[in-house]
């Protein structure tokens, strides 16, 4: 712990040191290069503590009768890896990507306080500490999306975030409120002390979905994220929807599975069927999509939802005394968190390098992009493979995990879950083949064909940290879905410390298989496999190559019979998601299209226009925003009362106080 205070004392410093070196020219390389070693040095320290006894810390701050309590076990160390690992990566990045930054002033103050508040929350062992690390951690995020706040929308977005952000903040306050009860303590080791009456804890666990939700991006909480994320700079949004989301991840199993004791069977309930929703929703949201960062924006809420599916399986095996299956499932969990850290980061890495390049968003305007630019474009398909969860990368390593453990839950006692997690089940199938398309989709249109603007066309390839940061984070995600096992064991003292269970060592199964219940019942070699696929495209590389015709013939591409389209000719992102849009989106969104075509002899274009709605934002914000205003302008003639009037209600108001008091005692 005193290493870990002292990084993130560091991190605050580079923040109150970038006020001062802010106007010169070496102050980007300073901040983000110190950000980078900080990051890495927590990084190291929580690889080694895993395994470790836990290490705790007090500080008199905070309340004077509380101070502030923090704690590395387990789950912090685990929590704590992926976030400085995706801190190291962003900051990695920005050391490139930041000399393009057109206001830094307006970033570089604010991104080590961003990084040590997300570090402060996964270590805070109060709920003081916890809430002030977690309101810290969204003004501080606030701030980063509203640094470009001249461009269109910044504003809105960052308006919606802290709405939402101060929404999450009061849930959980009152969560940490009911958790303490009425004797007032609120360390963690005294809130695990103290039980809770059904209803009570029923309450406990609403408010903490609701809480750790919004910041995650559960539906329907999830109205900030695809406005905010693409609002922000590209490492920036790397770090919101790689990092922040499972610091809001981390907040709910470490009030579910933690601090709230015993787990009965139907705090399951709320984790699989949002998780469901929202995997199933936030996909078909990205398929609709043309923004490139909007589109990673909501693929970020697809997998948040997987997440929460695999967290409420391993609430549903807990408090039923199915150990062994529920470790499965939160080590699932935690897998696919660490994964979704890193091919989300490298997603947004590559956006961020094709909007350098280009200055575009809108993938119909993009296009040919894997000539000029054939690292980032190498990574970028490496990473949307990985998210794809297309084998042998780790997307797919961790589903597999996640559909392993819904193929135990026949053994569950309820009928409910019994008939519910098969439908999750087919929800998350139908996410997982959604994501695979939705995919296809944004390389194809952002990289392969012909480029459709001169933008495109011109776009160069990026300088060496963002290709070093981009490469590395693909790199990874091979890696682990090459060696699951070594990844799996890493996660083991975590999971023993909250559901009493573990899966089996997997380093000791021959040939780095892994076996997540039983060999006869299933296993997986992601080494095997990928040795397979590169044997395989090896050999018809070598056929091809040897056995082809060397002759090289030219010709135009079959026109349909309209000659001189060009680049109008070829499949755009919206073209492609069409038949989707039509099966799914007609009934989900309310979507339809409009053609205008111009009669003969008119010599403007056609034109097809689609119309999306939101029925999150149409039958939820909209008629809370609506209330909200009719209630304000009817407040709004307060102000012109005169004193005599504001004395007036001040005595009303004490006077019914007071005699609340009186009858209450």
């Amino acid at each position: 712990m005193p290493i870990v205070l002292a990084c993130i004392a560091g991190l605050l410093a580079v923040s109150a040191l970038s006020l001062i070196l802010v106007r010169h020219r070496a102050a980007t390389p300073i901040v983000y290069g110190a950000c980078l070693a900080l990051s890495l040095a927590l990084c190291a320290v929580s690889l080694l503590s895993i395994g470790q006894a836990p290490s705790a810390a007090v500080l008199p701050l905070g309340l004077p009768w509380l101070g502030a309590h923090f704690r590395l076990d387990p789950l912090a160390g685990a929590f704590l890896t992926i976030v400085n690992f995706g801190a190291a990566s962003a900051s990695l990045y920005a050391l490139g990507y930041g000399r393009h930054e057109a206001e830094p002033t307006r970033v570089l103050p604010f991104y080590p306080a961003f990084l040590a508040a997300m570090t402060l929350v996964v270590v805070a062992a109060d709920a003081y500490s916890f809430l002030f690390a977690w309101e810290l951690m969204s003004l501080a995020s606030w701030a980063l999306v509203m640094a470009r706040h001249r461009a269109a929308k910044t504003a809105y977005a960052g308006f919606v975030y802290l709405i939402m952000a101060s929404f999450g903040t009061f849930a959980l306050l009152f969560a940490f409120g009911l958790l303490a009860g009425a004797h007032g303590d609120y360390a963690f080791d005294a809130i695990r002390a103290h039980h809770l009456s059904p209803g009570l804890a029923g309450l406990a666990l609403t408010l903490a979905v609701i809480g750790a939700g919004s910041k995650a991006g559960l539906v329907p909480l999830h109205v900030w994220l695809p406005l905010a994320h693409p609002a922000a700079p590209s490492h920036v949004s790397a770090l919101m929807s790689g990092v922040m989301t499972k610091v809001a991840i981390y907040a709910f199993i470490r009030i579910a599975l933690d601090l709230m004791g015993d787990a009965r069977w139907w705090w399951s309930l709320p984790a699989l069927l949002l998780g469901g929703a929202t995997a199933a929703i936030g996909v078909l949201y990205a398929l609709m999509e043309t923004d490139l960062k909007r589109v990673l924006a909501y693929s970020t809420i697809e997998n948040v939802g997987i997440i929460f599916i695999a967290i409420g399986l391993a609430l549903a095996f807990k408090a039923n005394g199915m150990a062994g299956a529920a470790a499965l499932a939160l080590t699932a969990a935690l897998f696919h968190a660490l994964n979704h850290m890193l091919f989300k980061s490298a997603l947004f890495f590559g956006a961020g390098m094709v909007i350098v390049a280009t200055g575009e968003h809108d993938m119909e305007r993009l296009g040919g992009l894997v000539r000029r630019m054939p690292v980032s474009s190498a990574a970028f398909l490496a990473a949307s493979m990985a998210i794809s969860a297309l084998p042998p990368f780790n997307g797919f390593a961790s589903e597999w995990l996640i559909f392993q453990s819904i193929l135990v839950s026949p053994q569950l006692p309820q009928m409910g879950l019994k008939l519910l997690v098969p439908a999750v089940g087919v929800l998350l199938a139908l996410a997982a083949a959604f994501a695979a398309a939705c995919f296809v989709r944004a390389f194809g249109a952002t990289y392969l064909g012909r480029a459709r603007t001169a933008a495109a066309a011109q776009a160069v390839e990026a300088d060496r940290w963002t290709r070093a940061a981009i490469v590395i984070s693909a790199a990874l995600c091979l890696l682990a879905g090459i060696f699951p096992g070594i990844v799996i064991d890493w996660f083991q003292p975590a999971v023993t410390a909250l559901v009493a269970g573990h899966m089996l060592p997997q380093a000791s199964i021959p040939w780095l298989s892994i076996v997540p219940v039983s060999a006869s019942r299933s296993s997986y070699n992601g080494l095997l496999l990928f040795g397979f696929v590169a044997a395989s495209a090896s050999l018809a590389a070598v056929v091809v190559h040897r056995l082809a015709s060397r002759t090289v013939r030219r010709a135009p591409f079959w026109d349909c019979g309209y000659p001189g389209l060009g680049v109008v000719a070829q499949y755009s992102a919206t073209s492609l998601a069409q038949p989707v849009r039509r099966v799914f989106a007609t009934a989900t969104f309310a979507a339809h299209e409009q053609v205008e075509m111009p009669p003969p002899g008119d010599p403007r274009p056609a034109r097809l226009r689609r119309f999306l709605r939101d029925p999150v934002w149409d039958f939820v914000y909209a008629p809370i925003a609506s209330a909200v205003g009719a209630s304000a302008t009817l407040l709004n003639h307060i102000q012109f009362f005169t004193i005599r009037r504001y004395l007036s209600f001040v005595f009303i108001a004490l006077s019914a106080l007071l005699m609340v008091l009186a009858l209450w005692g």
